[in-house]
């Protein structure tokens, strides 16, 4: 019994200093990596959910005033910088509406994008938080993007070029493409569609501020700076609208 040793009160006390450095520097690494991947996930989760919504509205934009018959009168109906309605006849049956009882609306033949939360129709959102809402028939905005902060459309006509190479190609351009004045008065002179989403992160990111101002094609700001913890995407997309030229 006298020749066995144990430690002393200062190695015990060496020894759980040591492991306590060593257990807070697990911790750090483990909670860093977290807050990283959660980042990472909140930055995809934004990215996917501002795709999916700019495709959709490509798709059903670039079919706005499709007309086989030429009896429905599709059109766009309201062409604002925050809020476009337009009209399809995708059943090609000269009308929006179905007389077999009970009589209807035929679906999704009459669209209309915007804000859910934008009482001003200013393309920025008013309160937190607001979707891109999709309303079809006068039936309420329903999400189709999550946490969107601004939306801005721009119209654009096309006139016969004026000589000049306007988009410096190095070619003189066939058509010139000029910005329509909002509210459009004649929406049946509307050649194409530039859209622009500003979606942020569902959770702010303490380590992080954003300080960035955002524009549309033109350079136009639509979101000024925010100097907040969220992040933000910018995604712009120029359609084209094919039907409305006939």
């Amino acid at each position: 019994m006298r020749s066995c040793r144990g430690f002393t009160l200062l190695e015990l006390l060496f020894s759980m200093a040591i492991s306590g450095i060593i257990m807070s520097s697990v911790y750090f690494i483990y909670s860093s990596q977290q807050r990283s991947y959660l980042v990472q996930e909140q930055v995809a989760s934004m990215q996917q959910n501002l795709r999916a919504a700019l495709d959709l509205m490509e798709r059903e934009i670039r079919m706005a005033g499709y007309d086989p018959t030429g009896r429905a009168d599709a059109k766009i109906i309201q062409a604002n910088t925050a809020e476009l309605q337009f009209r399809i006849d995708f059943n090609e049956d000269g009308d929006f509406s179905n007389p077999s009882p009970p009589p209807a609306n035929d679906p999704n033949e009459q669209i209309r994008y915007a804000l859910t939360k934008d009482g001003d129709k200013d393309g920025i959102a008013d309160g937190s938080p607001c979707h891109l809402g999709r309303e079809t028939w006068g039936g309420g905005l329903r999400t189709v993007a999550e946490n969107i902060d601004a939306l801005d459309i721009v119209y654009l006509d096309e006139r016969f070029s004026d000589g000049i190479d306007n988009d410096a190609d190095g070619t003189i351009d066939e058509y010139d493409e000029a910005i329509m004045a909002t509210p459009v008065a004649n929406t049946e002179d509307i050649r194409a569609v530039q859209i622009t989403l500003v979606a942020r992160t569902g959770r702010v990111n303490p380590t992080y501020t954003d300080t960035g101002i955002y524009t549309n094609q033109q350079g136009t700001v639509i979101l000024p700076q925010q100097n907040d913890n969220f992040r933000r995407k910018r995604l712009t997309a120029q359609v084209c609208c094919r039907n409305l030229a006939f």
